[in-house]
């Protein structure tokens, strides 16, 4: 037998662990090898709803007050706080694009429910504008820019107040919705049924479209984010994998500036953490 023939189970096994470890983060990704690791944790009065970043900064975000802070240190950059009695009346998740930070606003948990988009200067954290949606899907819990588009979604709860005898819109009614530029309704989707109990009686609060394509969900409470993907046909979002994450529920933001970094808050400490999305090895 020649050389080069013997050299041919060689090259071919050779071929095939090339291939094997180029498959491998992409088996990860399909059978939830996903986890993550958390980097930083600053306190953070505000840290009671949410929290947005960008590159040198995150935002902490509670019902009427933001706090800018050093993503590196975290020492109070800024601040932005509502009057009591103000219009501003129950902010949640917050994204930061082009330097201006959107927030999901709410009149929760009074009734009728209605909802607005409010914004700010990041650099003055100045409020800068408004777009309100009044009356219509529910209580407006985060927004986030993806792929030219505004995505957000629209909680219902079966959670009861006061002396209402109803629950506050049921949490199957919670809506996911898509908007183009000028805030036009594009298209919705709702959750799995099998999903909403991970919400106990409130619903999704926190959303943000990762640097793999997929889109992230918390709820109200749970320590895990949710992740999913536009069905192929249908109304329904697809669920294909929970990932525990250092938080406490409520909103959440991939920071764009670091792709593979999430932030997220834990409401009962008063805190802001920042973790790395990683893969087991096998």
């Amino acid at each position: 037998m020649s050389k080069c023939y013997s050299l041919i189970p060689t090259l071919l096994l050779l071929l095939l662990s090339v291939l094997l470890l180029s498959v491998l983060p992409l088996q990860a990704q399909e059978t939830g090898q996903k986890y993550f690791e958390e980097t930083s944790r600053f306190n953070a009065p505000e840290a009671f709803q949410g929290v947005g970043v960008d590159e040198n900064h995150f935002y902490a975000v509670t019902n009427q007050a933001i706090g800018k802070y050093e993503k590196k240190t975290g020492n109070l950059a800024g601040q932005w706080k509502g009057p009591k009695d103000g219009p501003i009346i129950h902010l949640d998740s917050a994204v930061v694009v082009e330097g201006k930070l959107y927030c999901a606003h709410s009149n929760y948990p009074e009734s009728p429910m209605t909802s607005s988009v409010e914004i700010w200067d990041t650099k003055t954290m100045k409020h800068i504008g408004t777009r309100s949606f009044g009356i219509h899907w529910g209580s407006l819990t985060w927004i986030d820019r993806y792929n030219g588009s505004w995505w957000t979604v629209f909680a219902n709860y079966n959670q009861i107040f006061g002396s209402s005898q109803a629950a506050y819109g049921n949490t199957r009614w919670t809506t996911m919705v898509k908007f183009d530029d000028n805030w036009q309704w594009q298209q919705a989707w709702v959750l799995p049924a099998k999903l909403t109990p991970k919400f106990g009686v409130m619903s999704n609060s926190g959303g943000s479209w990762g640097p793999d394509g997929l889109l992230y969900l918390s709820g109200h409470d749970p320590a895990e984010v949710y992740v999913m993907k536009l069905p192929e046909a249908g109304s329904v979002l697809e669920w294909i994998d929970t990932i525990p994450l250092n938080i406490a529920g409520q909103g959440i933001a991939w920071d764009r500036s670091d792709p593979g970094t999430i932030y997220g808050i834990i409401r009962s400490k008063l805190q802001v953490t920042s973790s790395r999305l990683k893969f087991k090895s096998r």
